[in-house]
């Protein structure tokens, strides 16, 4: 964004200055990096005003690849943020690296420029950096970060892909059945009034659907146009889509699937961040942020539990945070001191476990949803051809 910034400078007075920003508070924050006292700033929206509108789509992979590269070339982070700002062609991007670069050259650290500007780099990659900076191995926390991003990435993708071919077949026999009942069914509605011979009960609905099409086809367009714009919209607020995965949660099979697939993206996140050296408490409450809701207040008496003393692996069972395979490598975890890397590994059996069911319920799903389809446009077309086969009958 462009920002207009009148700004009063020890040296030359009151100023004028133009330059861009991610948001509002980057603008701010680079004036004063250039030692001036902002009286008004013009352009932009106010980065509290845009938090709400999601994450700002900046390319936190790459960028942590990129300087993961640069570091293990040689270069020092200031020199290295430099050359990823140099190289960047949205304006967008280049003007937060250009205030995370001011931020350096003040001394600060690097994990406080990055939590200036919250809308690219989220809370669990600065504590990420912020404990890497007390051991001085920013490298393998940048690569911590990366392989676990992918790893999720990967998990996602799994899922996305599976869903993909029974989303195509539902859509393609949704278009089918809508052309048989707006187009077809009228035509044979029409032929039927006029034979004025008595119909079958499917027959009969077919017809009065068609019939209704005929005399109110804007007016039933237009209710079905309500009722999908209404579902739609019904569907994008948070608090639908909560009840809607409350239900999914009440259903056994499923809901134990949804568990396992948020209990592996908490244990890799938990591992990650021992794995960092942030302390345990710590961790957990940063990673309540990849659990639903009905988990989040299972892990907040997880946290109490272990201010009491009791041990990691108690509490996870105790609250119910861990099946039997997961409780005993806690306890091994443990044993050995090595519990972060333990967490990784459970997270690894559960996206193992859940990669199979995901192929099983796919290879189940995908053949009763081509038979549901075949059957429903199946039902249409007998019922509009059952009179057909009565007269024929009767011919005979």
């Amino acid at each position: 964004m462009r920002f207009q910034v009148k700004a009063l400078s020890t040296k030359d007075g009151v100023v004028s200055l133009s330059f861009d920003a991610a948001d509002r508070d980057a603008a701010l924050r680079h004036a004063k990096s250039q030692g001036y006292a902002v009286l008004a700033l013009r352009g932009g929206v106010s980065s509290r005003n845009i938090l709400g509108a999601g994450r700002m789509r900046f390319p936190l992979i790459l960028f942590s690849q990129e300087l993961l590269a640069l570091l293990d070339a040689g270069l020092a982070l200031l020199e290295a943020v430099e050359t990823l700002a140099e190289k960047e062609t949205r304006n967008d991007v280049k003007a937060l690296l250009q205030g995370i670069i001011a931020e350096l050259y003040q001394g600060r650290p690097f994990s406080y420029a990055l939590h200036q500007s919250p809308r690219a780099f989220p809370p669990l990659f600065v504590a990420t950096v912020r404990a890497s900076e007390k051991t001085g191995d920013i490298n393998q926390a940048l690569c911590r970060f990366v392989a676990y991003q992918t790893q999720l990435d990967v998990v996602r993708k799994k899922v996305v892909s599976a869903l993909i071919y029974p989303a195509l077949l539902l859509c393609v026999g949704a278009l089918v059945t809508l052309f048989l009942l707006v187009y077809v069914v009228p035509k044979f509605s029409g032929i039927y009034e006029s034979m004025g011979t008595a119909l079958p009960l499917s027959s009969r609905l077919l017809a009065g659907w068609g019939s209704l099409l005929q005399s109110h086809g804007m007016a039933t367009a237009a209710v079905l146009v309500a009722l999908v714009t209404g579902i739609v919209l019904a569907v994008r607020r948070p608090g639908t889509r909560q009840a809607f995965a409350a239900i999914l949660w009440r259903i056994p099979a499923l809901g134990e699937r949804m568990r396992i697939y948020q209990l592996a993206r908490f244990y890799r996140t938990l591992g990650m961040l021992l794995n960092s050296g942030t302390p345990v408490v710590v961790a957990l409450e940063m990673a309540s942020g990849v659990l639903e809701t009905n988990l989040k207040g299972r892990l907040s008496l997880v946290s109490a539990s272990l201010k009491e003393g009791r041990s990691i692996s108690h509490s996870m069972q105790a609250h119910g945070l861990s099946t039997p395979v997961a409780l005993r490598m806690l306890r091994v975890g443990e044993r050995t001191g090595k519990m972060g890397e333990m967490m990784e590994r459970i997270a690894e059996f559960y996206d193992g476990e859940m990669a199979r069911w995901v192929d099983w319920f796919t290879r189940l799903f995908e053949p009763l949803l081509m038979a549901l389809i075949g059957l429903v446009i199946g039902l249409i077309v007998v019922s509009m051809y059952m009179p057909i086969f009565e007269l024929a009958g009767s011919l005979k």
